[in-house]
């Protein structure tokens, strides 16, 4: 709820600011073409997302960058659909995979999990080494 708030204020601010600096008219236009925009991108995803599982089962990306291409495409597209300045901002900029990488983990916190990293990192000591000993082979 917090984080709808703080949403809602920055969105009005930014919205008040740059509609008062290019026009009721001008807002209105890009608030349209901003909206056409994200219908194209939704009604083009069937072709990026098809081109991404044939890249997938190529090897030519990982399953990691699968999922980033096909759920921050779709999310930005939905941003931009959505009228305010702030939206149409993130949803540009999720376009890029590199925007996209940065808005998931400063913003929604996910975490980058690769078992190679965590062992570079110094984490071995969570491995555990057992040894079992067979009861029913013993020496009589």
């Amino acid at each position: 709820m917090r984080y709808f708030i703080v949403y809602l204020f920055l969105e009005v601010m930014i919205s008040t600011n740059i509609a008062s600096a290019i026009g009721g008219f001008a807002t209105f236009i890009e608030i349209i073409l901003s909206a056409v925009l994200g219908f194209v991108l939704i009604a083009n995803f069937r072709v990026t997302f098809v081109q991404s599982l044939q890249a997938l089962s190529n090897r030519t990306i990982t399953m990691e960058e699968f999922q980033k291409l096909n759920a921050w495409t779709i999310l930005g597209a939905i941003l931009l659909i959505l009228p305010g300045f702030l939206t149409d901002i993130i949803g540009i900029l999720l376009q890029f995979s590199f925007f996209a990488s940065l808005f998931a983990a400063k913003v929604l916190h996910v975490k980058h999990f690769s078992p190679e990293t965590n062992f570079k990192k110094g984490r071995e000591d969570e491995i555990i080494d057992v040894e079992i000993i067979d009861d029913n082979n013993r020496l009589k």
